[in-house]
């Protein structure tokens, strides 16, 4: 069974997954913060690809990427460096990137080296759902990379619901419709949001992102959904660091204070 349907038949609350740039702050850090994160009690890890004009990033991610890019990341480089991963981690892996540097390096060139390294599955923000049911789902299937969609409080009922029925992991519940960044806290807004998509009963279980960066934050998501992902927050104490041990204590102390 592929991974990430381990880990919700497992886990059905209080699921972290963190988000990080592969390549930042150094090219070689990827393995590192891989391990530091797992060794840490994260549940699910989703590795960012570096891209240079990214739609859904806020500055913190961009700034990530630019760096990640200049450092000289790529998607092969990437590959090279996760091979043998899964003799050093057991949780899921995620890759996270953008339709353009997967579609240049060819995706079922690209689903195949997710199968051979261990990769679970890809969180793809621009892949329109209807090229993801006619022509990427079939590629995705047959290598058992999960593909997993966003929702925003603007998607109707129809396309959440669509979403739901096709597709098997969880589903990214983005907490606004703004890019990426944090928050302190979330408003009642997007807590009818929460409760709206609650009601909904979805067959896939929902982690929410885009916004959570403190215990606060990170209550409320879990509160509405099986869990939360975290990442600019990461990004930027991964920045103020230099250090991975460091930047992952201080997260830990940021989610627990």
């Amino acid at each position: 069974m592929n991974r990430i349907k381990q880990l919700f038949e497992k886990k059905q609350k209080d699921i972290l997954s963190i988000y990080f740039t592969a390549g930042f702050p150094n090219l070689n850090d990827t393995r590192d913060v891989i391990r530091e994160l797992e060794a840490n009690g994260i549940d699910l890890i989703e590795i960012g690809i570096p891209f240079s004009d990214p739609m859904a990033d806020g500055p913190t991610i961009q700034d990530s990427g630019t760096i990640a890019l200049k450092n000289g990341m790529t998607l092969k480089i990437l590959f090279s460096q996760l091979k043998d991963i899964r003799k050093e981690v057991n949780i899921p892996l995620i890759m996270m990137g953008y339709l353009n540097p997967i579609m240049q390096y060819g995706f079922e060139n690209f689903c195949k080296q997710c199968k051979e390294t261990g990769i679970d599955g890809a969180i793809i923000p621009d892949l329109p759902f209807n090229d993801y049911i006619n022509e990427f789902k079939p590629i995705a299937d047959k290598y058992d990379v999960k593909i997993v969609m966003l929702i925003t409080p603007e998607t109707s009922e129809e396309r959440i619901r669509l979403i739901d029925e096709h597709t098997d992991s969880f589903i990214y519940m983005v907490s606004s419709a703004a890019t990426t960044g944090a928050q302190k806290s979330f408003d009642e807004k997007k807590q009818d949001y929460f409760r709206r998509i609650n009601s909904m009963n979805l067959r896939n279980p929902r982690l929410i992102g885009f916004g959570i960066s403190n215990k606060a934050t990170l209550d409320a998501a879990q509160a509405n959904a099986s869990g939360a992902i975290i990442g600019s927050k990461f990004i930027t104490l991964l920045k103020e660091s230099k250090d991975i041990k460091a930047a992952v204590k201080a997260l830990k102390e940021t989610l627990n204070n």
